[in-house]
């Protein structure tokens, strides 16, 4: 909160004022952060024509996103909550609930690749393939945050659609 005063150059009464809490401060600038740089992965997830091509896409935007320059190398939704404290129970299970959203928007678009017909797989499949692409996802921020560069992110990106066709045919749909 120092930080923020500090750089804002207002009294924190004015901070708690506006949003009631540091909690509700973050809610808010989350809803921020979804809106703006988590937009890019959910458009490409419903623009891409073939769910192959929407999985690519969001994870060429993800990319994007967590390399921009200037910026802060990471997802604030994956790397933003500190895992020990007690006291940040619930700001922990608001974030997961958000990756708990990503993954869900995964799954979505897979089934919609199903529904197609450009995606042949069964339900466990498509559970696995949105379970696995949510994890490169959150890969890519790890890596990036350590230092990764857009083109070290291709390269994982590149891995994780080759293994597409073996992934989306493990099961027959």
């Amino acid at each position: 909160m120092n930080d923020l005063v500090a750089a804002m150059g207002i009294a924190s009464a004015s901070i708690y004022a506006a949003f009631g809490s540091k909690e509700e401060l973050f809610r808010r600038t989350m809803g921020l952060y979804a809106a703006t740089r988590g937009e890019p992965p959910r458009r490409a997830l419903r623009e891409q024509p073939t769910a192959r091509g929407a999985i690519e896409a969001m994870l060429g935007a993800t990319a994007d996103e967590i390399t921009r320059p200037d910026d802060p190398h990471y997802c604030m939704l994956i790397l933003a909550a500190p895992t020990g404290a007690v006291e940040n129970h619930e700001i922990r299970e608001f974030l997961a609930a958000g990756r708990r959203g990503m993954q869900a928007e995964i799954a979505g678009r897979l089934a919609r690749g199903a529904a197609d017909g450009d995606l042949h797989a069964s339900p466990a499949t498509l559970d696995a393939l949105a379970r696995y692409y949510t994890t490169v996802v959150q890969g890519l921020s790890i890596q990036a945050r350590d230092g990764a560069s857009r083109a070290d992110l291709e390269t994982v990106i590149s891995c994780a659609m080759a293994a597409w066709d073996g992934l989306a045919a493990a099961a027959p749909g």
